[in-house]
């Protein structure tokens, strides 16, 4: 008698018929073949390990020797292809007559003469700057120069929208936009431990080291559409050399005597030679270009021996703890009367602005 009195029964209600269940039963057989199995697989592993340590042994012998001779003839190509290029664009160099130029940080210093140069060779210019009286100064002078056109626009670098906004307005007002060149940057005169908020360097953010490897990337990304030529100038008058720094709050300031720390007894090249090397290394696109040209002999101890020059910059920039003035750079600078013989007469004063 069923529980149920539907007409069809409910889930519940229908017959149940149990599968039977399945015990596997391994005999002793059954258990002699998986442990052989399992012995024969632990037998493969190590082979192939064995196999791979013949095969990482034998790329060590191989691999170094080989890579030396290939790379002695990749590199007799390479830089007799190089030579070529060379004299090449000496001889053909880029056209700026009549292209556009837009200069970031062009009220001053290395800006203002990049700016010179260019209308030297007949390029338009748009000049960026955070001020406005000293570019409209340098944009009349480009014009005296040789430039066609002359376009002065207030903006900070260090705000994405304003970069924007320049880019565009360049565009916009000359219709193309052909070379860009990153000038503006600032430094900051302070440790890092002394720096309360990271915040307050947004200039000293994009304006340093990382922008090499940034345009590094972005010249293998890009190819041969766009040339990148990146400009690692040594100390050369400007604001910076003029004493021109971040505080450790983030604010600008001049402090002349930081400055003779900073530059100790290098010699100040002036901004004009600069600029005419950038702008020849630009035309002839060349990847990189120092200036002045014994800065690279540096390179040699910052990728041979790191040690050697940070032992240097310790001994001679940092001062004791309480007593940051006197540091060794500045002692030796002040002892020998320097200053008035390699640093330009330009730099020497103290007529710049904070802001």
């Amino acid at each position: 008698m069923h529980a149920c009195r539907t007409l069809q029964p409910p889930p519940f209600c229908l017959p149940h018929h149990p599968k039977p269940s399945i015990i596997p039963v391994r005999s002793p057989s059954a258990k002699f073949a998986t442990a052989a199995a399992l012995k024969e697989s632990i037998f493969v592993g190590e082979a192939a390990e064995r196999s791979m340590d013949l095969v990482n042994k034998f790329m060590n012998l191989v691999v170094p020797p080989l890579t030396l001779a290939t790379l002695f003839f990749v590199l007799l190509t390479l830089y007799f292809l190089k030579l070529f290029l060379s004299l090449w664009s000496s001889f053909f160099p880029q056209d700026l007559r009549h292209k556009v130029v837009l200069i970031t940080g062009a009220s001053s210093g290395i800006g203002e003469h990049l700016a010179y140069q260019y209308a030297k060779k007949g390029a338009a210019l748009a000049l960026v700057a955070r001020r406005e009286g000293r570019p409209k100064e340098t944009a009349d002078r480009c014009m005296e120069l040789g430039s066609p056109d002359a376009l002065v626009i207030p903006a900070d670098v260090s705000k994405p929208d304003e970069c924007r906004r320049f880019i565009e307005t360049t565009i916009s007002h000359f219709g193309r936009l052909d070379n860009l060149v990153n000038n503006a940057g600032i430094t900051c005169a302070c440790l890092f431990e002394e720096v309360t908020d990271i915040t307050n360097f947004p200039q000293v953010m994009v304006s340093k080291a990382a922008l090499t490897n940034f345009y590094e990337t972005l010249r293998i990304e890009l190819g041969r559409e766009v040339g990148i030529t990146i400009a690692t100038p040594g100390w050369t008058e400007s604001e910076t050399s003029q004493g021109k720094y971040l505080t450790k709050e983030g604010q600008m300031q001049v402090d002349l005597e930081m400055r003779d720390v900073q530059i100790g007894l290098f010699p100040v090249a002036y901004a004009e030679g600069c600029a005419k090397a950038v702008v020849e290394a630009a035309c002839r696109g060349k990847r990189n270009v120092t200036v002045p040209a014994w800065f690279r002999s540096l390179y040699l101890y910052r990728f041979f021996a790191p040690e050697v020059m940070d032992l240097c910059y310790r001994v001679f920039y940092m001062g004791r703890p309480g007593r940051e003035r006197e540091a060794l750079s500045k002692r030796v600078l002040d002892a020998t009367g320097a200053k008035q013989v390699i640093n330009p007469s330009a730099i020497q004063g103290s007529e710049i602005k904070s802001d």
